[in-house]
């Protein structure tokens, strides 16, 4: 047990540095080729702050246990906006006045809405698979799209910039990439043995570890760019980073996973984690959204999210244990 809980938290350590290299390689060089920090923030850095949800879901789903992968996804959402949008608020009430993110925040919405349509029959089959990565393709483009409209123009731009690095070398960027992803890949086949044979020993199932502690572990890495982020001042990049990150996880870590390994869903998956991941997203966008061209999350929201966080883990740990 003691061998199989290091490797659960080397691997969680090396996804956060991974994950860091990664964000950092790709978003350097994603601008000295002339993408501007705007694209690179809602496109480069999302997708890269994803990555160890993806790596380690993808591992899982190939290894024989996408409930794992699953619980993962769904977990993480819920740690999101529980935990990381709870303690960030809790600290630094966020005011966000970034238009791009007024867009992109009821589209998030509607993106975490579209799996739950999907599994009423308790399967997550190829074609589920292919109309998630579709979805994914249509709002990759569709926030491409946005960001080439809203740059120039929105306080986030400058927020997004700030962020990159402007001193790196290129092959050193491209360096930090390489080692970004081998970390990720090395990190998460660590985690999904150590979480796999921790769920045996403990004859827990794998979507119960899934949304506990491996959702928790992949979801460090948003939590230190949000809490950064709000430190300084910068709450559009860290309020940004919660609904991309949600919006990734929906579309691609989900179609990934049933694209490798058609699922059939644990019965809580059904009847609790997507329920309660779909309920803290509809509670989370009326509580920031507003018609006064603002996004707010209050200091009393954040305490309600991290509270409802709370329940939520407590609830799973006294039902397994």
């Amino acid at each position: 047990m003691l061998l199989y809980a290091a490797s659960l938290v080397v691997g969680i350590a090396l996804l956060i540095w991974g994950a860091d290299r990664m964000v950092i390689g790709a978003s350097v060089t994603a601008r000295q080729l002339g993408v501007s920090p705007m694209l690179v923030g809602l496109t480069v850095v999302g997708f890269a702050t994803s990555a160890p949800e993806m790596v380690v879901s993808a591992m899982a789903a190939i290894d024989g246990v996408p409930n794992l992968a699953i619980g993962n996804a769904v977990g993480s959402n819920i740690a999101n906006i529980g935990l990381i949008g709870g303690v960030t608020a809790l600290c630094w009430p966020l005011l966000v006045e970034s238009q791009t993110l007024r867009r992109q925040f009821p589209v998030m919405v509607a993106v975490s809405v579209l799996p739950v349509i999907l599994i009423p029959d308790g399967m997550l089959g190829r074609v589920d698979a292919l109309i998630l990565l579709c979805a994914f393709v249509a709002f990759f483009y569709w926030i491409t799209r946005l960001g080439m409209k809203t740059r120039g123009h929105d306080t986030i731009e400058a927020e997004y910039a700030a962020e990159i690095p402007v001193d790196m070398k290129p092959g050193l960027a491209i360096l930090w990439i390489v080692v970004g992803l081998a970390l990720l890949i090395v990190g998460s086949k660590a985690l999904v043995w150590g979480g796999e044979n921790i769920a045996r020993a403990l004859q827990v199932s794998d979507t119960v570890l899934g949304v506990t502690v491996v959702a928790i572990g992949t979801s460090l890495p948003e939590m230190a760019v949000s809490i950064l982020a709000a430190r300084k001042g910068e709450h559009g990049l860290a309020f940004g980073n919660i609904i991309g990150s949600n919006s990734f996880n929906m579309l691609a870590v989900i179609g990934i996973v049933a694209s490798i390994h058609p699922t059939v869903l644990d019965p809580e998956t059904l009847v609790l984690h997507f329920p309660v991941m779909l309920g803290f997203t509809v509670v989370f966008f009326f509580m920031a959204y507003n018609y006064t061209g603002t996004i707010r999350v209050s200091r009393a929201a954040g305490a309600i999210l991290l509270a409802g966080f709370i329940a939520y883990q407590g609830y799973v740990a006294f039902e397994t244990f």
